[in-house]
């Protein structure tokens, strides 16, 4: 059977394979610490869960619009107003299954076949797969820890062509924390007021987790003639706990929403209506739970960070200022054998770690940046400071 050039041009996760090791050494019964996991381990708080079972006790289980009810529309607007001081009509705002699935709207909406899209690397992994089955192409711009893994004004001048139809900017970032300060983002403003063919995708789904001495800042508040270019996406799974209920959102200008909710309305339909309500009173409640959570990721970020550094050949010199990962450099240990393994990259690393150590990581080349892994810092204390200890032993092991 023939498959699609489309689908065909996807990459499967570099990591699919460390993952099923992962499971199958845990389902023999050894403790693995993880450090994968790209969610909170908090459970979402049992209002908004009592909300749901409310409604589907109700028998609130009927279609309502493609693009979300007015309740949940609504409650998005009330954030917007609150958290960045922006106002949006309905018009302008689709709830999706998830910020991933508002990421794939926005690319779909956006990109004809040959059109580029440029991404700082590191990135989310999912987004030059994204652009790809959109028929366009990720042009791909290195940002290294000398720069604080953030895309400089002269590298995104460089990289806008005549194809270029896109920017994507994370943050706080998946996979390495990092933060734009209002006085970077009002720096490639300026770059980007000379190229008005650009869209600026600003993905914020970590936005309420950010840790002094940073602040959060968005491009479309510091910039509001880049506003009606900007698409902002965001969410409900990693500031509310929520990551399996499957509702993201995003808010733009009136034309290219159109396009999206146009594309929703064949590809999903509306999110589960049951969890509307519930994904409403979470954005408009008191935010006190969120700021509990982001307090207590804080701790386990100095934890993690800390511990880190502290051992030798492994640097995390750059500080993570927001999400809940650390993305440390190990390159210092490449060349050399590890837990009987020949270390050349990120993977052996990774795979090196877990059958060795029994601690899992999630190599760096999966975000474009192989010197570095990721470790999520969404766990307990007790997994970082057990898995510390076995990475500091495993790296000493280094000959």
């Amino acid at each position: 059977m023939k498959v699609s050039q489309r689908c065909a041009s996807l990459t499967p996760s570099l990591t699919l394979a460390l993952t099923a090791k992962a499971k199958a050494l845990r389902a023999q019964g050894l403790d693995i610490m993880s450090f994968e996991a790209g969610e909170p381990d908090f459970d979402t708080p049992e209002f908004i869960k009592q909300a749901a079972v409310e409604d589907l006790k109700a028998g609130r289980t009927k279609y309502t619009g493609a693009s979300g009810g007015p309740e949940i529309i609504e409650a998005v607007r009330v954030a917007l107003k609150r958290d960045y001081g922006l106002e949006y009509e309905a018009s302008q705002i689709i709830v999706s299954v998830g910020g991933k699935h508002s990421l794939y709207n926005v690319f779909q909406a956006l990109v004809d076949s040959g059109d580029e899209v440029i991404v700082p690397s590191p990135y989310w992994l999912s987004y030059p797969d994204q652009i790809k089955a959109a028929e366009g192409v990720p042009k791909i711009v290195t940002c290294g820890p000398e720069q604080a893994f953030k895309i400089s004004p002269a590298q995104l001048e460089a990289a806008i062509g005549p194809r270029t139809v896109a920017l994507v900017l994370n943050s706080p970032s998946n996979p390495t924390g990092a933060v734009y300060s209002a006085d970077e983002l009002l720096a490639l403003a300026a770059v980007l007021r000379k190229h008005p063919q650009v869209a600026i995708i600003s993905d914020d789904l970590y936005m309420k987790l950010v840790y002094k001495p940073a602040t959060f800042a968005s491009i479309a508040v510091l910039a509001p003639d880049l506003a009606d270019r900007t698409i902002i996406v965001n969410g409900w799974s990693k500031a509310y706990a929520m990551t399996g209920w499957r509702l993201g959102w995003l808010a733009g200008p009136k034309d290219i929403v159109r396009a999206m909710a146009n594309l929703q309305s064949h590809a999903t339909s509306n999110v589960t209506t049951f969890c509307q309500r519930a994904g409403a009173l979470a954005l408009t409640s008191d935010q006190g739970f969120v700021d509990v959570f982001a307090a207590k990721f804080d701790a386990r970020r100095r934890l993690l960070v800390d511990g880190l550094n502290a051992i030798a050949g492994i640097s995390c010199a750059f500080e993570p200022l927001g999400a809940f990962y650390a993305f440390p450099d190990v390159s210092a240990l490449y060349g050399r054998t590890l837990g009987g393994q020949k270390v050349t990259g990120s993977m052996e690393f990774a795979a090196a770690a877990l059958e060795t150590a029994q601690v899992s990581v999630v190599p760096g080349v999966a975000f474009g940046e192989d010197r570095c892994v990721r470790l999520s810092y969404a766990t307990s204390e007790k997994v970082i400071e057990t898995g510390l200890a076995r990475l500091k032993k495993f790296a000493e092991s280094a000959s």
